[in-house]
Parts: structure tokens; C-alpha cells; sequence
């Protein structure tokens, strides 16, 4: 028993090791729920810190959507203060109940954490083999081409949230070096099983709490984990399907540098617009052509996630053709040379922000004599304001673009320069688009 507890903090330590050595961070901040996985992450980085001299700051998201929630983030708080780390406690009640639970709940996890965080650039998830297994099934289910197959990556950049939310009870990490960069997820256990981390905890007589939720079928991640056992039989097991997702994330890092390579060839930017040649596209393997077409709509639309593969291969095929198509928040619309990838008006025209904050998650526009005004859309009545509309510059794209407004008066169109000096930078929430590409 002894020597299973070694050998998972051998592993613990390999992994953290590769994931942020050689020389490591001042303060890791870990998530920790209460349950099996996370407690023994907890106590596994706790003997970790021993050696290399750590500070950990421990949080735990309370989404009371249970009545047990409450006590059982107060647990993971009690063994912090056996163990001597800080603990806060980041409360959610943001859910109102429509669209998908889990997703809006992982959402909320992160922009929590995020105001939580401080100057911690790093954060401790507990996701095992387990989880990458459940991962590769559901994504397997959905059709997922190569990235959906490649699973939880090991380490992910998370950038920093304007909508991060500041709310909680405990100790949390100085802020004094805040970044507004974001920060890390980093996963030390992907490559452990949940039985063996469990069978760890027994053996120091630790505690964990079981959610109910983790036995609820409505969940798909439920349902695969049932399936499991089936499918071991099969031969398609815990390990063999994290494993294979370890190797399609490596197939995935070299696609990615291939479409890069090729969007130096094929892709530029016009006003925020993405062009892409339709001679370059037509040429290149299909692959390539819809990584390049995915990483320009989320790059576009600013969405965490890309879009269903089955939709994203009708709709390029559709505009390769000649036509036009909405997806993911975005309008694609074929020109002689080139297909534009614009933001479609209708998901921007109630999203405003003051100037110099990002609008729309990805865009910020800066200058004197603007300060305190409203950003939005320019819309058909902006546009109606212009005393001239841009020449080659579609109608649809043009009003999907922010505009300075004040009130119903519009103040300035930077790009048309329109209006007092003023600048807009449309990769401020994103950085460059082929760091993204490489990136995503």
C-alpha cells in the first residue's frame, strides 16, 4: 500500500515537473471540489511543496446547486487549515436555468477563479485518465475530428476575463502583480487513475465527498462512464482511450503547424474582417482547409469552443462554391479572390462596452476626446450617419463593426476615419491571429 502511494507521488512530482519545471512558480493555486480526485491532488501537491518550497492557495467554487455544496467546500477548507494552506471559498449564482448546466458551470468556474487568482499564473486542476477517457467518448460521440479527439490538454491557457467575477469568502492571493494576461490550467493527474487515487486517499485515512451528480444519467460524461466497464472488455478501456487521446494530441500540434504555414500564404486581415483565398483553400488538403476556416470563425466570434465539425464541413463547402453562410456568430460570404469571414450583426448589436474596454470580448478602441462615450455595432443607423460609406467594403461587415457613439449620435467610425483621432486594435483580446491558429 505504501509503495502505491509512493509511486503516485513519484508520478505527481514527474508531472509537475514537465508541466511547469525546471524552475517553478512562487504561488500554484489549486481547485479543489471536495471530491476523491481533487482531495488527493491536494494532498499529493502538499508533499510536493515540502521539497521545492511552494506556496499553495487553494479554492474551492461552491455552485449551490446542492444543499450539500456549502459543506462540503467547508471540508476541503478544514483540511487546508490541518495542512496550513489558505482557503477561499468562490460562490456561483448565476445559473438561470436554461442551456447546458455543466457547461455554464465550468464557465462560471473559471471567470471565478479568475477574480480569485491574483498574481497567480497558475492553477491545479484535478482531471485523471478517467476524465480524458469520458472526454474522448463524448467527443467520439459527437463526431469530432482530430482537436475534439485530442482531449483535455494537459496544460491550457486561459485568457484573462473582463467578466471575471470577484466574489468568495476566505484568503485569496495577493493582487499586487496581477496579470491581465490570464492564466494557466494545468492537469498533473491526467495520466493517473481515479481507483489508484482513491485507494491513496484510503490508505491516509483522508476524507473526500461523493456528488450525487457523478451517478445522475442525464449527463453524457454519466453515461460514458457507465458504458466503461463494457467497453473494457472490448479492449477500450480507461487506458486505451486516454492513451490514444495523447497521440491525437500530438496529431493535432502537427496539423496545427501546418495550417499555420499555410495561412502565411492564404489568410489576411482587412478592418478586423478575415480574408482567406479561395485559390489557396481550393488547393490545399481539406484538413487544412477547415482548420483554417474553424480557427478564422472562433478567432472572429471569440468563441471558447469551435464549431461542430459537420456544420463547419457544409458551410465551407457552400462558400467555396460562391455562396454565403452564417456559423458560429459569423458571416462568410464569398468574394471574387477571397472569402470573407465577418462578425454577423445580429450577435453583436446589443453588445456595448466604454471606450477602451473590450468590445465584444476581442476588440478595443482608444483616444483622446472619446473617453466615458459608448461602443457598439454601427448598425444601419451609424452607417446612415457616415458622409461617406467606404468603398469595397460590404454592407454587411461594415455595420457588424464597432462604432463610438453618443447616444443615438455617432461620434466615431475609426476605420472609415471618421470622427476624432482614435485607434482600433482588433486583436487586444486575442493577440495575433497566427498565434491564435497555432494556439487553438
Amino acid at each position: 500500500m505504501a509503495g502505491a502511494g509512493v509511486d503516485l507521488q513519484a508520478r505527481f512530482a514527474e508531472a509537475m515537473g514537465q508541466l511547469l519545471g525546471p524552475d517553478f512558480p512562487e504561488d500554484i493555486g489549486l481547485a479543489v471540489s471536495g471530491g476523491s480526485d481533487s482531495m488527493a491532488m491536494l494532498t499529493l501537491a502538499h508533499n510536493w511543496t515540502r521539497e521545492f518550497g511552494v506556496r499553495l492557495w487553494v479554492v474551492s467554487v461552491d455552485h449551490g446547486l446542492r444543499p450539500e455544496s456549502r459543506a462540503e467546500a467547508e471540508l476541503v477548507a478544514r483540511t487546508c487549515a490541518e495542512l496550513g494552506h489558505t482557503h477561499s471559498i468562490l460562490e456561483w449564482q448565476g445559473w438561470d436555468g436554461k442551456g447546458n448546466l455543466q457547461d455554464a458551470a465550468r464557465d462560471a468556474r473559471l471567470r471565478l477563479i479568475d477574480g480569485w487568482r491574483g498574481r497567480v499564473r497558475h492553477v491545479l486542476m484535478a482531471h485523471t485518465a478517467d476524465d480524458q477517457a469520458e472526454t474522448f467518448l463524448m467527443r467520439l460521440a459527437r463526431g469530432s475530428g482530430v482537436d475534439g479527439l485530442a482531449g483535455m490538454a494537459a496544460r491550457r491557457f486561459v485568457p484573462r476575463s473582463e467578466t471575471a467575477e470577484e466574489t468568495g469568502v476566505g484568503a485569496a492571493p495577493p493582487a499586487a502583480l496581477w496579470s491581465d494576461e490570464g492564466f494557466w490550467v494545468i492537469r498533473p493527474l491526467l495520466s493517473m487513475r481515479r481507483e489508484d487515487l482513491r485507494h491513496y486517499l484510503k490508505v491516509l485515512k483522508g476524507d473526500w465527498v461523493e456528488d450525487p451528480s457523478n451517478d445522475d444519467p442525464r449527463f453524457d460524461r454519466v453515461r460514458m462512464r457507465q458504458a466503461m466497464e463494457q467497453l473494457e472488455v472490448l479492449g477500450l478501456g480507461v487506458d486505451r482511450l486516454s492513451e490514444t487521446a495523447v497521440r491525437m494530441a500530438r496529431a493535432q500540434e502537427a496539423l496545427r503547424r501546418r495550417a499555420v504555414d499555410v495561412a502565411q500564404e492564404a489568410l489576411r486581415q482587412e478592418h478586423g474582417d478575415i480574408l482567406l483565398s479561395r485559390d489557396v483553400l481550393g488547393k490545399v488538403e481539406v484538413e487544412t482547409r477547415l482548420r483554417l476556416m474553424a480557427g478564422a470563425l472562433q478567432y472572429i466570434s471569440g468563441a471558447d469552443y469551435r464549431p461542430r465539425l459537420r456544420a463547419l464541413e457544409e458551410v465551407t463547402e457552400r462558400v467555396l462554391s460562391g455562396g454565403t453562410a452564417t456559423l458560429h456568430g459569423c458571416l462568410i460570404r464569398a468574394e471574387k479572390h477571397d472569402l470573407r469571414i465577418c462578425r454577423e450583426y445580429g450577435a453583436v448589436r446589443d453588445a456595448t462596452a466604454e471606450t477602451g474596454a473590450l468590445w465584444d470580448g476581442r476588440i478595443r478602441i482608444t483616444g483622446e476626446g472619446i473617453g466615458g462615450l459608448l461602443v457598439r455595432a454601427l448598425g444601419e443607423s451609424g452607417a446612415a450617419q457616415l458622409p461617406q460609406r467606404p468603398e469595397n467594403w460590404p454592407f454587411q461587415s461594415l455595420i457588424a463593426h464597432p462604432a463610438v457613439f453618443d447616444g443615438s449620435r455617432l461620434v466615431a467610425f475609426p476605420p472609415a476615419g471618421f470622427g476624432p483621432d482614435a485607434q482600433v486594435d482588433y486583436n487586444a483580446g486575442q493577440g495575433s491571429l497566427h498565434s491564435f491558429l497555432l494556439s487553438h
